[in-house]
């Protein structure tokens, strides 16, 4: 293939362009913003899950607690009722009231009893709350984080997205000034290539596979027209010569 000097050396205003494009690309995926929002969403949905977890303990605890007040209102005013009628004296029998004055005090024993349960859910109902407040508060900690760290990753975005719209344009401008037949040959290399299809011939060696050339293959460029498209001998990239190729 044969092409313009001039031609060939856009190429590396080409290459140059697309080296700038991967590297914006992938500094794009690599921004640290991303391991870190990562992170902090995975902390953000542990500490979610122990949320509902205290939550549900202190809603059921509600309901218990509820509950027993409730049996504590109802054994009180069971033995509010017997004391009323053991005060009345409607009861004369001594056997009855020998078994009213037994259920008045086993009334009295159970609610104490029922009153050391109220307590006790209390205790575990204030805790659950305490953990909640805790848990509601860290969550909240972390999503501040999250967003955060999502608008630094934006703002990040927007930046490089701009570069890189730059460097698209400003690639369309120098291919289309490249002969369609090298520019096919071109993109060819390139994504054969790991992203760089045309390299600098430079103090003779390639500077896409960083290899010396061989004095024969040396010869031989130099007696290549200006206008023969050169392929490195090692990587097959094309090689651009110019006035730094030590021929």
């Amino acid at each position: 293939m044969n092409a313009a000097p001039a031609d060939q050396i856009r190429l590396l205003d080409l290459q140059d362009l697309d080296v700038r494009l991967q590297q914006l690309a992938h500094k794009r995926k690599s921004l640290p913003e991303h391991a870190e929002i990562e992170s902090l969403a995975k902390d953000h949905i542990q500490l979610r899950d122990l949320l509902v977890a205290a939550q549900t303990e202190e809603s059921d605890t509600a309901r218990e607690q509820t509950k027993a007040e409730q049996d504590v209102d109802q054994v009180r005013q069971r033995a509010t009722r017997d004391q009323q009628r053991l005060d009345s004296g409607a009861v004369t029998s001594p056997k009855d009231l020998e078994n009213l004055q037994r259920e008045i005090a086993s009334l009295a024993k159970r609610q104490g009893d029922l009153e050391d349960i109220v307590l006790e859910v209390m205790e575990r109902r204030e805790s659950a709350q305490e953990r909640t407040a805790e848990l509601t508060e860290r969550v909240s900690s972390v999503q501040a984080k999250i967003d955060d760290a999502i608008a630094r990753r934006d703002a990040a975005f927007e930046k490089l997205d701009g570069e890189a719209a730059t460097a698209t344009k400003e690639r369309e401008v120098v291919a289309a000034s490249v002969p369609a037949d090298l520019l096919k040959l071109y993109d060819k290399l390139r994504e054969q290539q790991g992203g760089v299809g045309a390299a600098k011939l430079y103090a003779r060696s390639c500077q896409g596979c960083r290899q010396e050339l061989a004095l024969t293959e040396l010869a031989e460029i130099r007696k290549a027209a200006p206008d023969t498209v050169i392929r490195c001998e090692n990587c097959r990239r094309i090689l651009v010569r110019t006035s730094e190729s030590g021929l």
